[in-house]
């Protein structure tokens, strides 16, 4: 619990200073002095705290369907983006704005949902075929059918003219988050929430379903709900702030490394670490170039690829 609650702590002091990072001039000087009209306190309300309540959402959100995709599948190397569920929510997406574009915004993430369900539950169809002799085999299957659910996304956009709108939702970028622009992301925590709630239930059916049925739970029922909270959180994602990679899969294989697989002690660690760590992207992000800013995709995706690199290379301890 201590360590717990220094994370937090740590968590806390990086939101804190992503409210004052940026162009404008947001400081406790400004805010006090309230020169320009009270320019600092409209910006700090209308796009700071807007934009940091969307980067702890949606690290939150996104860490914590990574754990429970890894649950689902048994395998520590997946999570919605090596799995073809974020392509597939793209493509929704993309099919709902071409055929109905006047639809509100929560339709609009329903159908990116439901089409996000069709592709991890087409991956998971694939698995029980494709006869898998090695771990690694489990996300290169995915990786391989998110790149043939991609081609065929960007297909359609590039015909329709739609590429520029392709990029922007493949590319995790919160420079354009305001106020009623990221209220989507509450949805996340509601299903952080049911993670939790259901965290006991996803640990046994992490151990098989021979195992789950053997101890009185319907496996099904739990793999269902399992594909409900990663496409509810992968759609809910995409369409608020665009795509961020290697999240989902970092956060719980390094929680994973601390304190175990007993996802009731997990969810809460990897809350905030996923939190965190978008946090702390999206800063170094907007400072590395300042005034400049470089998307949180392309920061997340330099980080987490070296951090994959290591858990994939690292001796295990102890081994000659």
């Amino acid at each position: 619990m201590p360590a717990l609650i220094l994370a937090f702590a740590i968590t806390l002091v990086l939101a804190a200073v992503s409210l004052f990072v940026g162009v404008s001039d947001v400081s406790l000087a400004s805010l006090l002095a309230g020169g320009a009209e009270g320019r600092a306190l409209e910006v700090l309300l209308i796009s700071r705290i807007p934009r940091t309540l969307a980067l702890v959402l949606a690290g939150a959100s996104m860490a914590i369907a990574g754990l429970v995709m890894q649950m689902v599948v048994r395998n520590r190397f997946v999570e919605p983006s090596t799995t073809g569920t974020t392509e597939s929510a793209a493509l929704g997406f993309l099919v709902v704005t071409l055929f109905a574009p006047g639809w509100p915004l929560m339709a609009k993430m329903g159908v990116s949902a439901l089409f996000a369900l069709g592709g991890t539950a087409l991956f998971l169809r694939i698995l029980r075929v494709v006869p898998l002799r090695d771990v690694l085999l489990v996300p290169l299957v995915g990786i391989m059918l998110g790149g043939v659910i991609g081609a065929f996304t960007a297909f359609i956009a590039y015909r329709a003219n739609l590429m520029a709108s392709l990029l922007a939702w493949n590319m995790g970028d919160f420079s354009g988050v305001l106020r009623g622009r990221y209220e989507l992301l509450w949805l996340g925590l509601v299903c952080c929430a049911l993670a939790y709630i259901a965290a006991d239930r996803f640990t046994v059916a992490g151990m098989g379903k021979d195992f789950t049925t053997n101890l009185g739970l319907n496996y099904q029922r739990v793999m269902a709900l399992g594909l409900v909270i990663v496409s509810v959180v992968s759609a809910v994602v995409l369409v608020s702030v665009g795509s961020i990679p290697f999240l989902g899969l970092i956060v719980p294989n390094l929680v994973s490394l601390m304190i175990g697989d007993n996802m009731r002690r997990t969810v809460p660690w990897v809350a905030i670490g996923g939190a965190g760590m978008v946090l702390a992207c999206d800063i170094i992000g907007r400072l590395i170039r300042f005034p400049y800013e470089i998307p949180i995709a392309v920061v997340m995706g330099v980080v987490g690829s070296a951090i994959f690199l290591y858990l994939l290379l690292r001796t295990p301890r102890g081994a000659t």
